[in-house]
């Protein structure tokens, strides 16, 4: 190669070379690196126990506890909520003590009331149900769920809101199910801790008649140190997400590990209640007199379809 091919290569090497460290120079004055860096992060925290359960036996476990329940007897507060999400607003209501009577399979009542003024009753005895608010002095009856929903949001409340809440339903024989598991990341800021916890998620289906289809019944949510529900989303029958209720706070009720804050969400209806459990009892005698709703004197009878 001739010296001035070689001089030609050195000038032109030179010029790549100084053409990059200019490019560089920018990133240099503002601290910035082509090379990758490390950064110290929390290390998570692992719960102290991680139980490990079949998804048979995951079934067998909830089958067992909704067994062992006939009737259920709790006094309560109630503390309700109503969103505007898209307005960025919300409603608190006063919070009401509340006591609630259930017997299986379908029987309930409800009752609420401040400083001893009735807010609202409810009774149901299986598929119908009255619903008595006071303040508007009328009883609204129906069966099943609403076809067409009140404007005023409280007036579309139903029974099995309440009674699928308070008792986490076993699995039906004619329904599937499936079990996930995963590990969700909760942090807290306070003390910079960063924790990992474990959960199943049992996803109870069922077939659709006709079709190659499964809907989507209930998913429910179990952390792994106790296998205790924490979580439960019911979905209507077209598979949209209708209830979301969250178990906290479990507490030993006379032997019976029950959880002592119960929040019921519903997403499509925008409201909010949150059940404070302050007394609770199983499996209590309760009379048939109880389940029946008497209409106050002068309380306009509404028959809902």
């Amino acid at each position: 190669m001739s010296a001035c091919s070689l001089k030609s290569n050195c000038h032109n090497g030179l010029r790549r070379t100084g053409g990059l460290a200019v490019l560089m120079l920018p990133l240099l004055f503002t601290g910035c690196s082509l090379l990758p860096t490390t950064r110290k992060l929390p290390v998570p925290k692992a719960p102290a126990v991680e139980q490990s359960i079949s998804p048979e036996d995951l079934v067998a476990r909830l089958n067992k506890s909704w067994d062992g329940i006939t009737t259920l007897t709790a006094k309560v507060e109630f503390h309700a909520s109503k969103y505007k999400t898209k307005e960025g607003a919300a409603t608190d209501y006063p919070t009401v003590d509340g006591h609630l009577w259930m017997r299986k399979p379908d029987l309930l009542r409800v009752l609420g009331q401040l400083t001893f003024v009735r807010v609202f009753d409810m009774a149901s005895q299986g598929k119908c149900f009255s619903l008595s608010i006071p303040h508007y002095s009328e009883v609204i009856k129906g069966c099943g769920s609403a076809k067409k929903k009140s404007a005023n949001t409280w007036e579309n409340l139903r029974p099995d809101f309440f009674f699928d809440a308070m008792m986490v339903r076993g699995v039906d024989p004619n329904d599937h199910y499936s079990r996930t598991s995963e590990t969700y990341m909760v942090e807290d800021a306070a003390k910079k801790h960063l924790f990992s916890v474990p959960e199943y998620i049992l996803h109870i289906t069922r077939s659709k008649p006709g079709v190659q289809q499964e809907l989507t019944v209930r998913d429910v949510h179990f952390h792994r140190d106790d296998l205790l529900p924490y979580q439960q989303d019911i979905y209507d029958d077209e598979g949209n997400l209708e209830t979301q209720v969250y178990y906290a706070g479990y507490h030993d009720f006379e032997g019976t590990q029950y959880p002592s804050a119960i929040t019921i969400k519903r997403p499509i209806e925008e409201i909010e209640m949150v059940l404070t459990v302050e007394d609770l009892h199983e499996n209590l005698p309760i009379a048939d007199e109880t389940f029946v709703l008497k209409p106050p004197d002068g309380a306009k009878i509404v028959n809902q379809e």
